[in-house]
């Protein structure tokens, strides 16, 4: 018996395969990661309606309103902790 692979669920080398929504949905702050149960959009006002099983970023992810780019926080030195 084959599974079906998950659409979601692409190496890193085969990220210019991926569609545009995908892509988005992948470096999304509200994307779930797949450690944390389902891989889906966990905002708080699409969670309600787009669920988390069968998670479908074309569905969600092209016009998304609630898109913000995950970033990784830059490191502060010490002197910007002076108040």
């Amino acid at each position: 018996m084959s599974e079906m692979s998950d659409p979601l669920d692409v190496p890193a080398a085969d990220v210019s395969t991926q569609s545009a929504a995908v892509q988005k949905f992948k470096s999304c702050r509200w994307r779930r990661p797949p450690e944390d149960g389902p891989e889906c959009c966990g905002h708080r006002d699409v969670l309600p309606m787009a669920g988390t099983t069968g998670f479908d970023p074309e569905a969600w992810c092209p016009d998304c309103q609630f898109y913000k780019l995950r970033r990784t926080p830059k490191k502060r030195e010490r002197d910007d902790y002076r108040y």
